[in-house]
């Protein structure tokens, strides 16, 4: 399909899931400031955001700052963060990244994408993620279920979240990218599921490349 046609699909696409979902959608995962935020979606990581938000309640309030957790020995959060899966993981993670903070940035999650991306287990979602929700600042998270519906739906032939996210800020307009990359999320989970997808109430199914007429 021609660049130009894809950017008119994908605008049809945009129409449809506004009609379907027409508030903004906020944050999926509980946060009070960017710092939670990006601790909660490094935490996501395989992992649903309904367990993570009843995880980080307790984390927070045992390990409320930067400091808090970059002192901590890892068995602590580790026990705190079991129920999220690869706790082991997640758990060096979250120190490192918080070590990085105290060192880069005064303890202080930076409003800026690079510099998220350059701490320690932070890759280009979850600085998306926070650069969007915390920050509002345009940005498209690339999911499991954005990456799904991407190729779905015939705006690329990928697995590379990177290549997807760049093909994304393509064919949106900027303004859409926060409201875009969170419509194809909640879409993917209510309707477009993995396995077993709803086609025939889907309002996307008539243009749709694969749905089931």
């Amino acid at each position: 399909m021609p660049v130009k046609a894809k950017k008119k699909h994908a605008l049809k696409v945009l129409e449809l899931l506004d009609t379907e979902y027409p508030s903004d959608i906020k944050s999926f995962l509980d946060f009070k400031d960017p710092f939670e935020l990006l601790i909660a979606t490094i935490l996501s990581a395989q992992c649903t955001d309904k367990r993570v938000n009843k995880v980080t309640p307790v984390l927070f309030g045992k390990f409320p700052t930067p400091q808090a957790f970059a002192s901590a020995p890892a068995e602590e959060i580790e026990k705190e963060i079991f129920s999220t899966g690869f706790y082991k993981q997640k758990a060096k993670s979250i120190k490192s990244c918080c070590e990085d903070l105290i060192k880069k940035h005064g303890g202080e999650a930076p409003k800026d994408f690079n510099a998220l991306t350059e701490l320690a287990g932070v890759g280009r979602k979850t600085a998306s993620v926070v650069m969007s929700q915390a920050f509002g600042v345009p940005a498209i998270a690339v999911d499991t279920h954005v990456k799904r519906l991407s190729n779905l739906l015939g705006f690329i032939d990928s697995d590379d979240a990177e290549k997807i996210e760049m093909k994304l800020r393509e064919l949106f307009p900027e303004e859409s990218w926060i409201n875009i990359s969170h419509k194809l999320i909640i879409h993917g989970r209510e309707i477009c599921i993995a396995r077993r997808p709803k086609c025939h109430e889907c309002v996307l199914n008539e243009i749709c490349p694969s749905g089931i007429i």
